[in-house]
């Protein structure tokens, strides 16, 4: 049986953008960024770390579990997204967390007004979402991407659990 998990930086999308409304009175800019996170590794900190250097607060809108399915097969997510939450609202670096059920962050963006979008530097203005590129224009979001470490991902690393575990 699953223990409840306390995860006090998960909100509605309703009270992250009262609480993004705040942070926009109190002159603060807000980052926005997004993912599956779905194995926490190297790669996804230290982008995460970068993304909360480029503003005053970090908000991350993670993808729901049949979102991840959709994204990446029938095997994914190896957690759950309560899990996956709880992961990133321990990080101190991490202010807000929603979890979004769509394919797409539109809802999201349109709520939030992100000051800045951040994504990392395996993405560019060419792979974005043309409807989530549009709603990041119309809120006057900058977007900016990251630099990318390379070797890191959950793909390569279920790999080499995979791997590991053939050896036992």
């Amino acid at each position: 049986m699953a223990l409840p998990l306390d995860i006090p930086k998960l909100l509605s999308l309703d009270e992250a953008a009262r609480r993004r409304e705040a942070a926009r009175q109190a002159g603060e800019k807000v980052v926005l960024t997004n993912g599956c996170f779905d194995l926490l590794h190297t790669g996804h900190l230290y982008f995460l770390k970068e993304a909360a250097k480029q503003g005053d607060r970090l908000y991350v809108a993670l993808n729901g579990d049949a979102s991840v399915q959709a994204l990446k097969g029938p095997t994914r997510p190896v957690q759950s997204e309560q899990e996956r939450a709880y992961l990133m609202g321990s990080l101190p670096f991490i202010d807000t967390l929603v979890i979004f059920h769509t394919p797409r962050l539109t809802r999201e963006i349109e709520a939030l007004r992100p000051d800045l979008y951040v994504k990392a530097g395996d993405y560019n203005l060419g792979s974005l979402n043309p409807e989530e590129h549009a709603a990041l224009d119309a809120c006057g979001a900058e977007i900016r991407f990251l630099p990318f470490l390379q070797g890191y991902s959950t793909t390569s690393l279920i790999a080499k659990i995979r791997a590991a575990a053939d050896t036992f």
